[in-house]
């Protein structure tokens, strides 16, 4: 039997069918200049040899890609500019549901003549046959239906970091991003620079082996930090801004009043929206190693330490231990994750640059630091240990000296002149392929998303890598999906 076309919410709540949402969408804005089809570049896909894509089939224009930007303000603004600065970009629209509100104003001004829209449904049946590629710098829990939507109608996207907020959207992204074959990047700007190729070669070349034990921190302060944690309920309703679309900036989650402190980066305090301080820097720190060591999902998440916890929003402090199992020839590894402002790790002997107190006695060769560490990772192999910070920082053999034993060809590692968001957008252009795609970005985001739960429910979880169940706790196990979509916004999980 034939199915029927696939349904898409539309901007007012009714449900198009897919096909003709396309249709519709294709028309082009007398404002806008768009290159017509005929000069779309044609290159065919490029695979590995394992068949995995390296590089779409390009969709776009030969000399630069129209893009549309969700999220104008904060990290959505910067991304603008930064794909503007880029060189590649043809800014043609802007989306974003606060129009007018202070941290859009700046992009407003910039392009002062760019169509603007406050719902992408809109934005996507009024300009689709314009758009090649969209960034999406929304909160966390807003990523998923952009970059859903965006990929059925064959844009190539760039999503904010984390991926998603939930373990179940990051598996449909990635079932997405081979069923409609267009290029995907997740944005932890840090991964393209050259901690990537200084990782990846030193693994290769064997100065990276046996890894066995990580320690992650990021100990700055968070927005929520110092919250009554005694709280039991979310805050009552405000009035709303004239600027602001509250019901579309809700997306697929539950219905709240709203309130300033669920808005404008505050949305990164609540479990129900945002992925606290492990989704936010996890993925500056945390993205080589887990590539490059073939982590892909832990058996088990242990929280070890957390201080004020509550069922709504981010502990104070939190330590959590992800347990990796052997992988082919590659060792069990435990990788622990340290946040809050006094809850720093342990860091090797020679480790440098901090100021140590002699007064904490040492565990297995590895001392306390005084004062707070910069963001970042300690790297324990079998020969080697090494210390690296945030982004695209390198890494350091330390202590010092077993580095000078090394030859400087040994260490040395390939350089690569672009940044992250020119390596999109020449993937967009079948040039490059993406160094953060979904195939990558996804698996690192379910690690958070599983981080987060053993937070939430103050458990440890067993987590199965085969069925990708939690095995040892029913309700985590529930929330892999989260809270059901709200009504009208189902359509968009039936898409991957």
């Amino acid at each position: 039997m034939k199915k029927p076309p696939v349904k898409i919410p539309s901007a007012k709540g009714e449900a198009l069918p897919r096909r003709k949402f396309f249709k519709q969408g294709v028309s082009t804005l007398a404002t806008i200049s768009v290159l017509p089809s005929h000069v779309l570049r044609s290159q065919s896909e490029v695979r590995d040899r394992d068949g995995r894509l390296l590089r779409a089939a390009s969709r776009v224009p030969s000399e630069r890609v129209n893009l549309a930007c969700c999220g104008i303000g904060n990290q959505g603004g910067s991304d603008l500019r930064s794909m503007h600065q880029t060189g590649l970009a043809n800014i043609v629209a802007f989306c974003d549901v606060d129009m007018g509100a202070e941290h859009t104003l700046k992009s407003l001004k910039q392009w002062p003549t760019l169509p603007r829209f406050q719902d992408f449904r809109e934005m996507f049946d009024k300009m689709s046959g314009s758009i090649d590629a969209v960034t999406v710098g929304t909160p966390d829990f807003s990523h998923f239906p952009i970059a859903m939507l965006a990929m059925s109608l064959g844009k190539h996207v760039y999503v904010e970091k984390p991926l998603t907020r939930t373990f179940h959207e990051s598996e449909l992204l990635m079932r997405a991003s081979r069923k409609y074959k267009v290029a995907t990047q997740m944005g932890n700007q840090g991964h393209c620079q050259d901690n990537y190729y200084q990782f990846k070669t030193w693994v290769e070349k064997g100065i990276i082996r046996e890894v066995r034990e990580i320690t992650a921190h990021m100990n700055g302060g968070r927005r929520w930090h110092g919250w009554d944690t005694s709280i039991t309920r979310f805050p009552k309703g405000q009035p709303l801004p004239e600027t602001l679309d509250w019901d579309t900036w809700l997306m697929t989650a539950q219905h709240h009043a709203y309130h300033r402190d669920f808005v404008r980066g505050q949305w990164r305090c609540w479990y129900d929206f945002g992925m606290g301080a492990l989704g936010d820097w996890g993925a500056h720190i945390m993205d080589g190693f887990h590539q490059f060591l073939e982590l892909g999902l832990p058996e088990v998440i242990r929280p070890l330490r957390i201080e004020g916890h509550n069922p709504l929003f981010y502990p104070q402090a939190s330590t959590l231990e992800f347990q990796f199992p052997e992988r082919g020839k590659l060792p069990p590894v435990k990788v622990t994750w340290y946040d809050g402002k006094n809850n720093h790790p342990r860091v090797p002997e020679g480790y440098g640059g901090i100021q140590i107190d002699r007064d904490i006695p040492p565990l297995h060769g590895r001392v306390m630091p005084a004062q707070e560490l910069p963001a970042g990772k300690e790297i324990y192999g079998k020969d080697l240990t090494f210390k690296g910070h945030s982004h695209g920082s390198t890494l350091s053999i330390v202590p010092e000296e077993k580095a000078a034993d090394l030859s400087p060809d040994l260490l040395e590692f390939p350089r690569h002149p672009n940044n992250h968001y020119t390596n999109f957008l020449l993937a967009c252009q079948g040039k490059e392929a993406c160094l953060s795609p979904f195939e990558v970005a996804a698996p690192l985001s379910q690690v958070f998303c599983l981080g987060v739960l053993a937070q939430k429910f103050n458990t440890r979880l067993l987590f199965d890598r085969q069925t990708r169940q939690i095995t040892n706790h029913a309700l985590a196990n529930a929330w892999l999906k989260g809270a059901p979509p709200r009504k009208g916004w189902e359509e968009f999980y039936r898409l991957a």
